[in-house]
This record gives structure tokens, sequence and C-alpha cells, in this order.
């Protein structure tokens, strides 16, 4: 049922916003050129990665590990204000990588670092929205968002989505929590004994870089 409902909205989201998102795009290709969108490796389901997509916010680096705050651009900024960058996602949902609702998608360097009950975040499709999302974003730390995602884990229903239906309307008319304090989002806390992070040529961002 629940997936039956993400292809019937998702296929209706993609039509009715297919202006929107050409006008994006080309808004973006003008501003900030090719590539028009991002693809990113992120950790879905049962811990099966995938590509997630989003129109491109920030302009090309000018040197290897140059700060996101240096790349940031206006068009990007107001974007990510109405998360009108998530669109693309619609997408993911379509395909089966993602729901409408659930917890967002992490990089795979993060939930390498997962504890076992941190790790029933996977046991659900990650989503576009979630109850993360909408009790605090990105102005909370990552050990709060996981807590609420394990919340909504354990209590999800009808009644649990409407609310966070509800609340994700509200922010996207009033956007709150877009970034953390001081206009930095918080980095995922890597413990001193973790492994040394994955070097693969997927990862185009750290652990702590990672828009969500």
């Amino acid at each position: 049922m629940r997936r039956a409902i993400d292809v019937v909205v998702a296929t209706t989201a993609l039509v009715v916003s297919s202006p929107v998102i050409v006008l994006i795009g080309v808004l973006v290709w003008w501003r900030l050129g090719r590539p028009v969108l991002f693809r990113q490796v992120r950790v879905g389901r049962h811990n099966k990665e995938f590509r997630i997509v989003k129109f491109r916010t920030m302009r090309s680096e000018r040197w290897p590990g140059e700060p996101d705050a240096d790349r940031d651009t206006g068009l990007g900024r107001r974007l990510r204000a109405i998360s009108a960058d998530e669109l693309p996602q619609l997408w993911n949902v379509l395909v089966g990588d993602m729901s409408l609702i659930g917890p967002r998608p992490t990089l795979p360097d993060q939930v390498r670092h997962y504890s076992a009950r941190q790790r029933r975040r996977l046991e659900l499709r990650p989503g576009l929205t979630g109850w993360a999302q909408v009790n605090g974003r990105n102005s909370i730390s990552w050990p709060q968002r996981i807590e609420l995602d394990l919340e909504y884990v354990d209590r999800r229903g009808l009644g649990m989505d409407a609310r966070i239906v509800w609340r994700t309307v509200r922010m996207l008319v009033q956007p709150t929590g877009i970034y953390g304090t001081g206009g930095v989002n918080p980095g995922f806390p890597i413990p001193d004994t973790a492994i040394p992070p994955s070097t693969s040529a997927d990862a185009s961002t750290t652990a702590g870089k990672s828009r969500t």
C-alpha cells in the first residue's frame, strides 16, 4: 500500500511540477553551468547503496577540498530554502530507491560508523521528508536526528505520516532548520577509534559535508 502511494504521488508530482523542474534546470545551467544535476552515492533500505539526484546548488571546486561555504551561491541558497533542489528525487521515489516519508539517506562513510541500534534506521526506505526533518533538520545534531528517525521506525503510521506532511508544508512556507548554528551544518560525529574513511571514487564529499 505504501509503495503504491509513493508511485502514484511521485508520478503525479513529476507531471505537475515538470515546468518548474525545467525552469530550475535552465537557471542552474545558466548560473552554474554543467552538470545541472548533482549525483551522490547514499545508503538506502537494508544497506543498499543508490545514487541520489538533486539540482546542483554549488559552483565547481576551484581547488580540491575547497570548503562548501566558499562554493555556495545565491541561487543555491534560494533553492535549498524551499527544498526545490530536492525535486529530482521524485525520480528516486518512482524507481523505488526512496519513499516520500522516511529517514533522509546518508553517506556510506557515515553509515559504516552506525552502532547496531542506529542501523535500525536502515529498515525503511529513505524519504524525501521525515520526522527528523520536521523536528529540526540541520539545526540539530546527527545523534538527535538518528534518534528521531528511530522513533519514526517504531511509531510510523498514517497519523504520524499526516503530521509529517503537514509540518513539511509549513516548513516550505516558512523555512527553518536549513543550516546549523552559525550557518554551518553539523558534521557526523566519527568515533576516535573509527576505521579511516573510505577512499572510494564514488564518495564526492566527506562524512561531515553531506547536505540533507
